[in-house]
Parts: structure tokens; sequence; C-alpha cells
């Protein structure tokens, strides 16, 4: 019996440090704000991001303070619509992020540049998918819409900046 405890132990051990691994850091590839509800979602290079989210973005939560995505994605999306990779801007997503699984990033803490972020949950799609991606596209959505962060430390983002978790 306290050899099963024992064998468990370290199987909950090995999980968790295969869990906490990751091949390699991500690079934020696409930044994006929208001044007011429903307005275009507009690229930039550079972003303040205070407590509330990034500078100039509308409408954030602590928990919901930056919205992130996976660029691998963005493809996944557009061949489920039948068509190309579908522009991050039609997606409403504050963070492009590439070459790292943010799934397995959820309750977890990323520094990107000065910023220190906790993704908090997932980033459900929202009605205007089906308006903006077409037929089907709260659909195509569904598992691939990304990742909701709180601010714990504000700074600054760009394009081109490391994800590395903490």
């Amino acid at each position: 019996m306290f050899l099963e405890l024992i064998v468990k132990a370290k199987i909950l051990q090995n999980i968790h440090e295969l869990i906490a691994r990751h091949a390699q850091n991500g690079t934020v590839s696409w930044i994006g704000v929208r001044s007011q509800r429903r307005a275009a979602v507009l690229p930039v290079s550079r972003v303040e991001v205070t407590r509330n989210g990034l500078a100039g973005d509308h409408g954030a939560s602590e928990k919901r303070a930056v919205t992130m995505m996976q660029r691998e994605h963005l493809a996944a999306i557009g061949a489920m619509l039948g068509r190309g990779e579908v522009a991050a801007a039609d997606l409403r997503r504050n963070l492009v992020i590439e070459r790292i699984n943010l799934a397995a990033l959820k309750g977890k803490r990323v520094q990107i540049g000065d910023v220190v972020l906790e993704l908090t949950g997932i980033c459900a799609p929202c009605s205007r998918m089906e308006e903006i991606l077409g037929h089907g596209g709260y659909s195509a959505m569904r598992g691939h819409g990304g990742w909701c962060a709180r601010v714990l430390e504000p700074g600054y983002l760009d394009v081109g900046d490391m994800v590395v978790p903490l």
C-alpha cells in the first residue's frame, strides 16, 4: 500500500512537470485595440497596458482586461469556414500569440515585455462572429476563441515580444 502511494505521487509529480514544460516561448505577432463598442479593431505595433487593459481599448473588465488567441487558430477557423486564414482584426481579440499553446497556460502567469498577465479563462466567441465571418462563423470560433487575462503588472507590449511562462 505504501509503495502504491509513492508510485502514485511520483506519477502526479511527473504529470505536473510535463504540464509545466513548453517546447519554446511564444511571440506576440499582432496587437489590436478598438476605441468603442462595435468599432473596428485597429492594429498597433506598441501599446501601453494598464491594470484595466490596453490603453485606447474599449470595455475591459478585471478578468477580461486583455484578450488573446493563438495565431495557429486563424487558419483552422478559416478552414472550418471553407476559406483561407481569417484576419486577426475580425476576431476582435487584443493579442495574437504564436508558437506556444495558450490553453496549456490557463490559470498561469506569463510575462510579455514589461507586462505580467494571468490567463483567467476562455474567451468565448460572441454573436458578432456570425455577422463578421458569415454563416457558421460562431461555430467555427468555438474552441478557438482564445483566452482572457488579468493584468498583474502593467507596462508596454510590442509586436515581436516574447511570451514567457512564469
